[in-house]
C-alpha cells in the first residue's frame, strides 16, 4: 500500500515541477517589465541614451533657424544637412531624445555662432543653416578698398618726382612779348619747363635756342628769353654783316661753350650769370666758306681776324651789359663772354 502511494506521487511530481518552473519564469518577466516601466517613467535613463562623441572634431550643438545670408563659400559648406547618429549607435528608448551631432573643421577653436532671428514670412522654405560671425577686428584688417592698407605702396621708378611749381601757370606779359620778338628775328626755339637748382640758380621761363635764321647754334643753348633775344639781334645785325664784309661769306654755325650752368664766378663767392640763364660763351665761328674763326688773341700779322674780332666785340656792348674776351684775363683767353646782368645806373662792362 505504501509502495503504491509513492508510485502515484512520483507520477504526479513531474507536472508539478514543470508548473512551478513556469510560474517562476512568469514572475521574473513581470519583475523585469516593472523595472523597465519604472525606469522609463522616472527619467533616469542616462545609461540608455545613445553615446555622443565630444572632442576637437565633433560637438553637440543645437540647430538654429537663420536667414540665408552667409558668404558664398561658407554657405555652401554650412548648407549640408546635419549628420545624425549612425546606425551603429543604439536606438533611443522611450522618453529619450537624441541630440544631433555637428561635424566641424579640424582646427580649434570652433567659430562662434551668431544669434540671428529667423526670417519672417518667407515665401519659400528657408533651409536650416548656421551662420558664422566674422572674427573680431576682421573688418579693419581687410578693408574693402585695397589702397587703404596700412603699409605704403612701392613707388614706380619710371615715374619722375615732380617738384612743386615755383612760377605762375600763366606766363607774364613781358615773356609773351619776348617770344613774339624771337619769332620776328627768325629764332628757332622751344620752351622748357622751369629750372630750379636751388635758392639762387634757375630759370622761370627758359627757352632752348637751336638756330637764328640760317645760322645754327651748336649745341643748342638754354637761356632766358631776354638773353636769347639780345643774342639773336647781335647775330643778325652785327656778326653776319661783319663776316660778309671781312670774309665775303655768311655765318654757318656758332659754337657755344656754355649757356645755363649753376656755378660761381671763378675765385669768388658771387653767382655767375650763367646760373641765371643770362649768359653765353662763344668759342668758335664757322663760316659758309668752311673757314673757322677761333675766338682767341690773333697773331701779329692776322690783320683781318683781329679786325673782325674787335668789331663784333665792340658792337656787342650795344646788346649786352657785359662783354669779356681775349686779353681781359686768362679765364677769357679763348672765348667771348656775353651777359645781360643788370647794374646800377645802367653800367656796362665791355673789356
Amino acid at each position: 500500500m505504501a509502495a503504491d502511494i509513492r508510485a502515484v506521487e512520483a507520477a504526479a511530481g513531474a507536472p508539478r515541477s514543470m508548473a512551478r518552473g513556469r510560474a517562476i519564469l512568469l514572475a521574473s518577466s513581470l519583475t523585469l517589465t516593472g523595472l523597465l516601466v519604472a525606469a522609463c517613467t522616472t527619467g533616469d535613463v542616462f545609461a540608455l541614451k545613445p553615446a555622443v562623441d565630444v572632442g576637437t572634431e565633433t560637438a553637440s550643438l543645437p540647430v538654429i533657424d537663420v536667414a540665408p545670408q552667409p558668404q558664398p563659400q561658407m554657405a555652401a559648406a554650412m548648407a549640408e544637412p546635419v549628420p545624425m547618429a549612425s546606425a551603429a549607435q543604439p536606438a533611443p528608448m522611450m522618453g529619450a531624445v537624441a541630440e544631433p551631432v555637428l561635424s566641424l573643421p579640424e582646427y580649434e577653436p570652433a567659430p562662434a555662432i551668431a544669434d540671428v532671428a529667423p526670417a519672417e514670412a518667407a515665401p519659400e522654405a528657408v533651409p536650416q543653416t548656421v551662420a558664422l560671425a566674422p572674427a573680431r577686428g576682421l573688418e579693419t584688417l581687410v578693408p574693402s578698398n585695397p589702397q587703404m592698407v596700412a603699409y605704403p605702396h612701392p613707388e614706380n621708378p619710371a615715374m619722375p618726382k615732380v617738384a612743386p611749381p615755383r612760377v605762375p601757370a600763366v606766363m607774364p606779359a613781358d615773356e609773351v612779348q619776348c617770344r613774339s620778338d624771337l619769332k620776328a628775328l627768325g629764332v628757332q626755339y622751344r620752351d622748357l619747363p622751369p629750372i630750379n637748382d636751388g635758392a639762387a640758380c634757375g630759370i622761370d621761363y627758359p627757352v632752348r635756342v637751336s638756330a637764328i635764321g640760317s645760322v645754327q647754334m651748336k649745341p643748342a643753348a638754354t637761356v632766358t628769353c631776354a638773353m636769347a633775344a639780345s643774342f639773336a639781334a647781335w647775330t643778325k645785325r652785327e656778326l653776319v654783316p661783319a663776316a660778309r664784309l671781312r670774309y665775303f661769306s655768311g655765318v654757318k654755325t656758332i659754337h657755344q661753350g656754355s649757356s645755363y650752368s649753376c656755378r660761381k664766378i671763378a675765385g669768388t663767392r658771387t653767382l655767375s650769370e650763367h646760373g641765371k640763364g643770362n649768359a653765353l660763351d662763344i668759342m668758335r665761328i664757322e663760316l659758309n666758306s668752311g673757314r673757322d674763326i677761333d675766338v682767341k688773341k690773333p697773331g701779329l700779322f692776322a690783320f683781318r681776324t683781329r679786325g673782325f674780332l674787335n668789331t663784333v666785340r665792340a658792337d656787342g656792348c650795344n646788346y649786352f651789359n657785359t662783354v669779356l674776351g681775349p686779353g681781359y684775363n686768362y679765364d677769357h683767353r679763348n672765348h667771348f663772354h656775353f651777359d645781360i646782368k643788370q647794374r646800377r645806373n645802367g653800367y656796362r662792362a665791355c673789356r
